[in-house]
């Protein structure tokens, strides 16, 4: 099962329709607030941002269920006449978009899924499903060991992990596009009542602060947290203002690689050196900024400091800010290197690559980390 965002308020059916069909479920970037990461069905999401087992389930699998989902990247998506297809959406100018669908249900995905339940004939062979769930447990174990709280400067995939192990059950976490969008992927669990919100369409720059205001305005009851980039929150600063203005209890944690470290790691990836990403040292201190708005505002720079900065700007009763330096050389690496990301990677540091140096021990430490756990 492929389910996207069009699938949110159909937890319960989706995972029951998994479980009489013996399927993984793999999820949309958009659709990674369906149902929790932990659960023993899911195997993550699919895409640059995903998980190395979903990228290889899509390639074996031999039927597709699409829920809630007209997924664009069709090269993560099994390759046409590879896979029988049934896509349920209550968008029917969405159906058969991506690839030819052998059965079109127009629509809403939680009345669909609970009359095709009771019409299914439960599977009782499991092993496409227990060996990737094998592949899933591994693939976490990996993404773990990349928490490393002894990293300096600051993995970026800590700062993410304790801001999941501080926010509340029911916590919304907001994304800008950008790197961030990956650490969150792969380290922001959704579980309980918890939701996942970013530009999921257009990789609009800038939106996890004007989002999280939103939401806070809507649910003034629930944590809401904003996990953006130095870039983005530099686009719409003022904003912070406006949260102290309105009393909005947000917080907001800056993952400050002073770079647009999207568009670097895009560069190298098409076989190019960097060019005109990275600014100007020191990195700006965005906490000072918050303060001068009347919020919370913590800096950052020593990995022993971090745990502690974001329980004292969760625990704040206004808008807090969390300001985080973080290694500006840590690769968004995709869940499977394919032949051509990695001749490209090649070819950039072969070209001139800066930091080559620090990358490359970035990833070194990295695939130790990995291999330790």
């Amino acid at each position: 099962m492929l389910v996207g965002v069009g699938a949110r308020g159909a937890r319960d059916e989706v995972l029951a329709v998994a479980e009489a069909l013996a399927s993984p479920i793999v999820k949309t970037l958009p659709g990674k607030l369906v149902v929790p990461d932990d659960h023993p069905l899911t195997t993550g999401g699919l895409g640059l941002l995903g998980t190395r087992p979903s990228e290889e389930l899509m390639e074996e699998c031999d039927t597709l269920l699409m829920v809630g989902t007209s997924f664009p990247y069709g090269k993560y998506l099994p390759s046409p006449g590879q896979a029988r297809v049934v896509q349920i959406d209550i968008d029917a100018s969405l159906i058969g978009l991506r690839l030819p669908v052998d059965a079109a249900v127009n629509a809403d995905a939680r009345l669909a899924l609970q009359q095709l339940l009771p019409m299914l004939q439960a599977r009782t062979d499991r092993s496409f499903l227990t060996r990737y769930q094998q592949e899933r447990d591994r693939w976490r174990s990996d993404m773990v060991a990349l928490q490393d709280p002894t990293r300096d400067p600051i993995a970026p995939q800590y700062l993410i992990s304790c801001v999941d192990e501080a926010a509340t059950s029911d916590a919304i976490l907001t994304c800008d596009s950008g790197t961030i969008a990956t650490w969150a992927a792969r380290h922001w669990t959704i579980r309980g009542g918890r939701e996942f919100y970013l530009s999921g369409n257009l990789a609009t720059m800038a939106p996890g602060l004007p989002y999280a205001i939103a939401i806070q305005h809507a649910y003034p009851g629930r944590q809401v947290i904003a996990f953006v980039g130095d870039g983005g929150f530099a686009m719409l600063m003022a904003e912070f203002l406006t949260a102290v203005r309105h009393n909005l209890p947000i917080k907001v944690v800056v993952n400050n690689n002073n770079s647009y470290g999207q568009i670097l790691w895009e560069q190298i990836l098409l076989g190019y050196p960097e060019y005109a990403v990275r600014h100007r040292q020191p990195e700006a201190d965005f906490a000072a900024w918050a303060r001068a708005c009347g919020g919370y505002g913590a800096k950052v720079t020593d990995p022993k400091a971090l745990p502690g900065a974001i329980r004292e700007a969760l625990a704040h009763p206004g808008p807090a800010l969390v300001d985080c330096d973080v290694n500006p050389n840590e690769p968004p690496m995709p869940g499977k290197v394919r032949y051509d990301q990695a001749k490209n990677f090649i070819e950039a540091f072969l070209r001139g690559q800066p930091h080559r140096t620090s990358t490359f021990a970035t990833v070194a430490r990295d695939k130790i980390n990995e291999l330790r756990s």
